[in-house]
């Protein structure tokens, strides 16, 4: 698998958002949220998700795209850890991570829990959909 992180992969519909935020499921590992449901977008890559890191936890957007650059390196390293469920199951999901800590954590424990993240959500999946 390509450790690649394109347009396809995010999640940007406005509608698909809201609706992840009103139906989906959730779960938290300090210092994220995530927020997930199962979709039917006819897109090539199995997951969706949308990096957010909120203003009011971290006022200066330096630190904010400094924390979700990092994210979006940690996803992308390993975001077979989820691919491989989700393509054994033929499915696709939506999900957001939400950084919720007020304080800049270390890129490597940023690492860690976005792995950790990772298998609990495909973990979560299985449950939810049988």
């Amino acid at each position: 698998m390509k450790q690649t992180f394109t347009k396809d992969e995010r999640l940007c519909k406005k509608i698909l958002i809201t609706k992840l935020f009103r139906e989906g499921h959730s779960f938290y590992i300090h210092p994220f949220r995530v927020t997930f449901m199962e979709t039917g977008i006819p897109v090539n890559f199995p997951a969706q998700v949308l990096i957010s890191v909120p203003k009011q936890n971290l006022r200066k957007s330096v630190h904010r795209n400094k924390i979700k650059r990092w994210i979006r390196e940690a996803y992308r390293t390993n975001k077979g850890i989820l691919y491989e469920a989700l393509t054994e199951r033929q499915q696709q999901m939506a999900f957001c991570i939400t950084y919720t800590s007020k304080e800049i954590l270390p890129s490597s424990l940023i690492r860690e829990k976005i792995i950790l993240l990772l298998q609990r959500l495909r973990k979560e999946h299985v449950q939810i959909t049988g």
